[in-house]
């Protein structure tokens, strides 16, 4: 799709921002950006005049697709709560494209997203990051697996508590998770030495992904004492760790930072419905972010509806989070922590064309998503008072 986006407030993250600049993408892919960049014959030109122009949003944690809207149990896929260790589950297999949230998706700004399965289980299965739009997840694909989803805390606790097995406790999650890489240590040396024929294990294999830091590890945790369960776990076995929601990251801030270890932090406009979240503040954001710590913003969808993404951010600045860090926690930050940020996160030459035109500042509230380009297809317009998602089943060519 050959597309020149000109005349907007070009926003690329990835440099200064452009005054009457021009976003020229070719083929699907970002070829140019700036002010005077010469429109080639035959591109389709969309005036963006008085509108921004911004990458589109990356959400790092979310469960389209597999905890689908409005289809009760049928609709439910997240987790596969029949064994505390799910690794060699895929949410690629769960995902249905049909799920309204992608169209929310859409109308928000977001253009790429990181599936993941749900935190019922200790290790929940491998995620996968599509873009939100498309027939199939195959055709959606950026990329699988992404990492692998695991959960301390209260949901694994509780699930498998309930069923009076293993783990009724915080200890026994710890040992689901230890249990499982020393296992794998195992697996890794026996596959080494074997000389001939090997029997696989499909969640170990997974496993051995995560300790050759292949795969990074990212882990559900809410409270401060299981963010340093986390950490434990992570220096005992030198996996690379993610920190998903991180409600309590700003009481250990420094910890994490000192790790280099990034949060996508969120949802932000939860109620405190159980202890996990009792301390959920939009301060954490921006404590995490003045500590040096990498920080992503997430919605964990359907928990807050997708289309919100940008509101948390919104509010997160008025709670002391810096505004560009800010853009980057829904752009560039949460693609280079989920290892995209070849494909997507910023307006750079190289990189997907994916585009959004806001009606003006996307921190303003009254700002929307105007037009929304994935791969410079136009795939969602405002117009008339109405937004309007295009037929992935019935596109033209």
């Amino acid at each position: 799709m050959n597309v020149a986006i000109t005349g907007g407030y070009v926003v690329p993250i990835s440099g200064t921002p452009i005054e009457n600049g021009t976003v020229l993408v070719r083929d699907g892919k970002i070829a140019e950006v700036g002010a005077d960049v010469v429109v080639p014959p035959g591109f389709r030109v969309v005036d963006a005049a008085g509108g921004w122009v911004l990458p589109g949003f990356v959400e790092a944690h979310a469960h389209l697709g597999v905890h689908e809207e409005g289809e009760g149990w049928a609709g439910q896929d997240t987790n596969e709560m029949t064994d505390p260790n799910g690794a060699r589950l895929r949410a690629l297999d769960a995902l249905n494209p049909a799920d309204v949230g992608f169209a929310d998706a859409l109308m928000g700004g977001v253009t790429t997203a990181v599936i993941k399965p749900g935190s019922g289980n200790v290790i929940g299965g491998r995620t996968v990051a599509v873009k939100c739009w498309g027939r199939t997840a195959d055709e959606m694909l950026v990329r699988e697996p992404v990492s692998v989803k695991s959960a301390l805390g209260e949901n694994p606790k509780r699930v498998y508590g309930e069923q009076k097995k293993l783990p009724s406790t915080r200890q026994g999650v710890a040992a689901v998770i230890r249990d499982a890489f020393t296992k794998t240590q195992d697996y890794v040396a026996r596959k080494a030495a074997a000389d001939g024929p090997f029997e696989r294990d499909n969640t170990l294999e997974v496993l051995s992904q995560v300790l050759d830091g292949t795969l990074p590890w990212c882990q559900h945790c809410h409270r401060a004492d299981d963010i340093a369960t986390a950490l434990r776990l992570a220096d005992e076995f030198g996996y690379r760790l993610i920190v998903n929601h991180g409600t309590e990251g700003h009481l250990v801030a420094d910890l994490l930072a000192e790790r280099n270890v990034p949060v996508v932090i969120g949802p932000l406009f939860t109620s405190r419905s159980k202890v996990e979240v009792r301390n959920r503040s939009l301060h954490t954001p921006g404590v995490l972010a003045r500590a040096g710590v990498e920080i992503a913003i997430t919605t964990d969808h359907p928990v807050v509806p997708i289309n919100f993404l940008v509101h948390q951010a919104t509010l997160a600045v008025k709670e002391g989070l810096d505004r560009d860090v800010a853009l980057a926690a829904l752009t560039a930050n949460p693609a280079r922590i989920m290892g995209l940020a070849d494909r997507v996160g910023s307006l750079t030459p190289g990189l997907d064309g994916d585009v959004v035109v806001w009606s003006g500042d996307p921190l303003d509230v009254m700002s929307r998503a105007l037009r929304v380009f994935v791969e410079g297809r136009e795939v969602y317009r405002y117009e008339d008072g109405e937004g309007v998602v295009e037929d992935p089943y019935h596109r033209e060519p």
